[in-house]
């Protein structure tokens, strides 16, 4: 089982936004801006266009959802989605609010945000998170 399996599995502690039987969506601990979250596939499936296509839509279906509680969560003019990362070998989509195209830089430095707070912007999009 991967890390992110064990995530969403409750066996790893995780900043919770949403979930369903299907997917499951959290903080990424490494965050570029503050309420950019994470949307993963309870499934372990390493590339996300190995999925096939109904659970593809459902996936896209839900992190809509996700993206709607964020821009709720942290007015912004978008919420970016991105599929990048080779680190864990488990599909993920990266939902980052963005009012340049700056705040979805990778390469700018991390936040260092406390447990607390994290706690506050997960339980934010998790109040606005209407699936």
């Amino acid at each position: 089982m991967d890390i992110f399996s064990k995530i969403a599995a409750g066996e790893i502690p995780s900043y919770k936004c949403a979930e369903n039987d299907q997917f499951y969506a959290f903080l990424d601990i490494n965050p570029v801006v503050k309420g950019h979250t994470l949307v993963i596939p309870r499934r372990e499936v390493d590339y996300i266009f190995d999925m096939d296509d109904d659970e593809l839509a459902a996936f896209q279906t839900f992190a809509k959802q996700v993206a709607i509680a964020i821009k709720k969560a942290f007015p912004c003019k978008k919420v970016a989605q991105v599929v990048l990362g080779l680190e864990v070998p488990h599909a993920h989509i990266h939902l980052i609010p963005m009012n340049t195209e700056g705040d979805v830089d990778f390469r700018r430095e991390k936040l260092q945000l406390s447990a607390e707070e994290m706690q506050q912007i997960a339980g934010k999009i998790a109040a606005c998170f209407e699936g």
